[in-house]
This record gives structure tokens, C-alpha cells and sequence, in this order.
């Protein structure tokens, strides 16, 4: 018998690029890249398209981000020729006990993290999983700063989007099956996502009628946040209504905890590499981690071949499992199962004037928590189980502390090129964001090359998984050292991360998405549709 999939083996998978003088966002959902390409369209900054292709994302793709998500943002302004980071993660509530999460000394949780697993799972699942959101609140400031247009009109398209309700295609449908028995738990959730407890019937192609869903609620939330700013969930009364529905169902998030909430600029974590720069976010997030491997790959890899060899993804694999075991000794990160869903979304942005933004924002889990707050339409985050709940870690659950990330939005630049990457995959966005980077760096890629190169995923651990189209050369000098799992790079689940880019040559925008994912797109602003 031999292994192999049941997956076609003649059929072929390209995804368009965009170039173009104009203006690009690409994005993983094409609803929510049309919209920020909109808005340079009319004049907006690459930060205002950010702001609009946020919240519409977060409708559109609500199981994977939202106003209740976390996350972090590179930026690239081009008349200061300078990055700059921006750091929007979720944190602990203040009232968190850690008492309340005992350990049932049964063995490893179920979800992401191998962590030792809590009694009822309630750092994974249920209100008590829920961390104090800051997506929301970073997208205020990064507006307040630099944005050129004004904020209630980049959140109209979200709010037109959630009046309208996500329509529930192929794809929608799958992912909602795939968490079915959990969103079943909470009523709320059940009640927008599932019918009669079971996942929805799809629009399919002989569908007359379109299934959507009800997203009216938070369609009002949005207009109130449009109408009153970024501060309305923290400091508002959508805040005050979120916070009363958390607490109902046994969260610990508090009025406080919103309030106190603050998004951090911080200087970008800017090094060399191979003749050019990287710059990414600093702190408890992929940032560091990307710095080490890349660090770790000129070091093992000073000899460049023409194109990616045996010898390059060696390096690679090496590089990056050098730099996790960094980042398991010195971040309290525990590795993840090479079998976990993806979740999270990413989009990067260029404008005409070379401004660019690389946003990752996340709910963590997909479904997050799989608690809506009914009050607001929003589906929350379950950051808690970023944190080890054993007591004594370097990332050990307590009250009102930062949580750590794997997020990895980062800037790259050499020559005349600058590129935007970043991906959504929790763990596995280092090992996609690291080698999309030395693609371009290492061997002059241009976008459409480095997206459809072949990628290995590395995440600490004696694992690497290698894309099957990679040559048996390159297979067999990964299995000297280390343990290989080829896989199809397919639509689900993902095996490796799901990138989005643009890239800037001299004044040539371009951009692409991953091109297994087929929502995602990448829309010049001279390509826009009425919608």
C-alpha cells in the first residue's frame, strides 16, 4: 500500500498577484481586502485601510478575530524611512485567581497548547478563558496618529458587512462543523452559528437562497464604536455591556480591566540580515523568535545556492529549532501540536507613497472561547490559554499580565525592495514569516516566487513538516536529523501557516495571500468593485 492521500495528484493551485503603482492590501478574506482597497482608492493612508480592513475582517472572519481580539501591527512610514511596532495583545484580568484553574493531573490539554491540563478546561473553553481584548484599542491610536480619514467612515463597510451577515458558503460551513460540540456549549454562540444545535446548511451551488448569519447585534455594537471612537469599548457602554456578559456566564473581566486597557508603540525590533533589515515586534510575541532564527540561519548558512537546496532547508530546520529552544527556555512557550487548527488572520497593506502595515489579529483558538457575548454580537477571545497553568513558569497564569503571542507581523528590506509578511497558524507563523523572508532576501524572489515556493514548518520539537512537492533530495537530507512528516499543502486543515504580503520594488506594489486559501485575495485599489 503506498502513502498517499486520497488529495488529486494532477491538479494545481496558483494565486493571482496584483501589481501595480496603486495601492494593494492583500488579505485572507477577499470581502475585507476589496474594502481597504477602497479606501486608498479615495485617498486614505495605508493605516486607514488597515483601520477598514480590520473591523471588516473581523465580520467577515469572525472566527478568527474581531473587536474582541488581540494581536500586533508593524509599520513602515515612508517619509521618516522608518518601522515602528505596535503591540495590541489581550492581558489577564486583574480579578483572574489562579486558584481557580486547577490542574487534573490527567495529562495535556486539548487544544493548542500542550499545557498540563484545568480542570473543565476553563483556560481553553467558557468565560473563564477570556482575556481583556486590544485590538480595538490599537487601531484607535494607530488612527489617531497617522490615519487621514475619518474613523466613523472606515468602520462603515464593517457595519454594512454585519447588517448583511457573513454568508455561509463551503468554507464558512466547514469551519463552523469543524467546533460544532463546542459552540454548542454556549448558548449564544449556538444561536448565531448553528441550527438547532448542528452546523449550518450551506449555500451551496443549487441553493436559491442564501444562508447568512445573523449578525445584527453586532452590527449595532460597530455603529456605537464608529459614532464614539475606539475608547467606546473600554470606556462606553458596548464595554460596560460586554464586561456585564462575561461576568454573567463566570468570566473575571471587569470594568477596570477595560479601562486600564492601553495598546503600546513601541520602537521596532530592527536587525541586519544578509545586506539588508528586519524589523518586527518586540517583546512577548514571534518577534524575538524570528530575530534568533534568521540570526541562527546566516550563521549556518553563510554559502547561498542559486535557489533553495537540501542545504538551505537544513538551515532552515536547524535555525529554527535553535531559535525555539531560545524561546521554550526564556518565554515559558510550550510548544504546540503539530496537528492544531489554524486560526488567527493577518493582512498586510502598501500604499501609493510606500507606507505599508502588517496587522496580525486573533481570537486565539478558532471560535475563540466559543463564548458570544449576546449583549454585543461579539464572539470572544480565549487568551488565557496563552498562560502555563502551572505556578512557577516563566509564563505562568496570574492576574493582569501581558499575555505572550505568536504573532509575527514583520517589515523587511534590502536594496530596493520592502516587503510586508506575516501570516496567521499560531505556532507555525515563525517558520512561514522566516522563510518567505530569506526567499526574498536570500535569493531575490519576487512575491508570486516566494509565496509558491515550498516551505518546511519547524516549531521546537523533533518534528519538521515538509511540503510534499519538495524534491526526494531535499527529503532526504531533512530525515538525517530529524524526524519527517511530508503533508499536501491544503485548504484544510493547514499544515503550515496561511501568509499575506505585499512587496514594494522601486515604485511597484504587489501582493498575494496563501494559495491554499480560498477566501483570500490581494486587491489593488484600481480593482475595486461596488459591493
Amino acid at each position: 500500500m503506498h502513502n498517499i492521500s486520497a488529495l488529486s495528484n494532477t491538479q494545481t493551485t496558483r494565486k493571482t498577484v496584483v501589481e501595480t503603482e496603486h495601492g494593494v492590501v492583500a488579505a485572507q478574506n477577499s470581502i475585507a481586502a476589496h474594502v481597504g482597497a477602497e479606501v486608498l482608492a479615495a485617498g486614505g493612508d495605508a493605516v486607514d485601510a488597515a483601520v477598514a480592513t480590520s473591523f471588516a475582517i473581523g465580520v467577515v472572519e469572525p472566527w478568527m478575530s474581531g473587536p474582541a481580539a488581540g494581536g500586533a501591527m508593524m509599520l513602515w512610514r515612508a517619509d521618516a524611512q522608518k518601522a515602528i511596532a505596535l503591540n495590541h495583545g489581550m492581558k489577564s484580568p486583574e480579578e483572574l485567581d489562579p486558584a481557580n484553574y486547577p490542574l487534573t493531573g490527567a495529562g495535556k490539554a486539548s487544544d493548542l497548547f500542550p499545557w498540563e491540563q484545568v480542570v473543565d478546561d476553563r483556560n481553553v473553553q467558557g468565560a473563564t478563558a477570556i482575556a481583556v481584548p486590544g485590538t480595538v484599542d490599537g487601531l484607535g491610536q494607530v488612527h489617531q496618529r497617522f490615519g487621514r480619514m475619518p474613523w466613523a467612515e472606515l468602520l462603515q463597510p464593517a457595519i454594512e458587512c454585519a447588517q448583511k451577515g457573513t454568508l455561509v458558503d463551503w468554507y464558512a460551513a466547514l469551519l463552523i462543523a469543524s467546533t460544532t460540540r463546542q459552540l454548542a456549549k454556549d448558548p449564544d454562540a449556538a444561536a448565531l452559528f448553528l441550527e438547532d444545535g448542528q452546523w449550518p446548511t450551506i449555500s451551496g451551488w443549487t441553493a436559491l437562497a442564501e444562508k447568512r448569519l445573523d449578525q445584527s447585534r453586532m452590527a449595532d455594537s460597530l455603529e456605537q464604536i464608529a459614532r464614539n471612537g475606539a475608547r467606546e469599548l473600554y470606556d462606553g457602554d458596548v464595554g460596560a455591556a460586554m464586561v456585564a456578559d462575561v461576568r454573567a456566564k463566570g468570566g473575571a473581566l471587569s470594568r477596570r480591566d477595560l479601562q486600564a486597557y492601553n495598546a503600546e508603540f513601541h520602537d521596532a525590533l530592527s536587525f541586519a540580515y544578509r545586506g539588508g533589515h528586519m524589523h518586527a515586534v518586540p517583546g512577548l510575541t514571534g518577534g524575538p523568535t524570528l530575530q534568533a532564527t534568521l540570526n541562527e540561519l546566516s550563521k549556518r548558512q553563510p554559502e547561498l545556492s542559486k535557489a533553495p537546496g537540501p542545504t538551505d532547508y537544513t538551515a532552515y530546520a536547524a535555525a529554527l529549532k535553535a531559535a525555539y529552544a531560545q524561546r521554550f527556555a526564556s518565554m515559558g512557550d510550550p510548544g504546540e501540536s503539530p496537528d492544531a487548527p489554524g486560526c488567527t488572520t493577518h493582512f498586510s497593506v502598501v500604499d501609493r507613497q510606500g507606507n505599508m502595515v502588517s496587522q496580525t489579529q486573533t481570537l486565539l483558538s478558532i471560535f475563540g472561547s466559543r463564548v458570544v457575548s449576546p449583549s454585543t454580537g461579539f464572539l470572544m477571545n480565549n487568551g488565557i490559554m496563552w498562560f502555563d497553568p502551572v505556578a512557577g513558569q516563566p509564563n505562568s497564569l496570574g492576574p493582569d499580565k501581558r499575555c505572550l503571542m505568536n504573532v509575527c507581523p514583520a517589515i523587511g528590506e534590502i536594496g530596493d525592495t520592502r516587503f510586508a509578511f506575516g501570516a496567521s497558524g499560531g505556532r507555525k507563523i515563525v517558520s512561514a514569516v522566516a522563510q518567505m523572508s530569506s526567499f526574498v532576501m536570500d535569493f531575490n524572489m519576487d512575491l508570486e516566487a516566494a509565496f509558491h515556493q515550498p516551505r518546511i514548518d519547524m516549531s521546537g520539537g523533533p518534528l519538521v513538516v515538509a511540503d510534499e512537492t519538495l524534491p526526494n533530495d531535499v527529503i532526504d537530507a531533512l530525515s538525517r536529523d530529524h524526524d519527517v512528516r511530508r503533508v499536501p499543502r491544503t485548504v484544510f486543515p493547514y499544515a503550515f501557516a496561511c501568509p499575506a504580503g505585499v512587496m514594494r520594488r522601486g515604485s511597484l506594489n504587489s501582493g498575494c495571500t496563501e494559495i491554499m486559501s480560498p477566501w483570500g485575495d490581494a486587491v489593488s485599489e484600481t480593482d475595486t468593485l461596488d459591493r
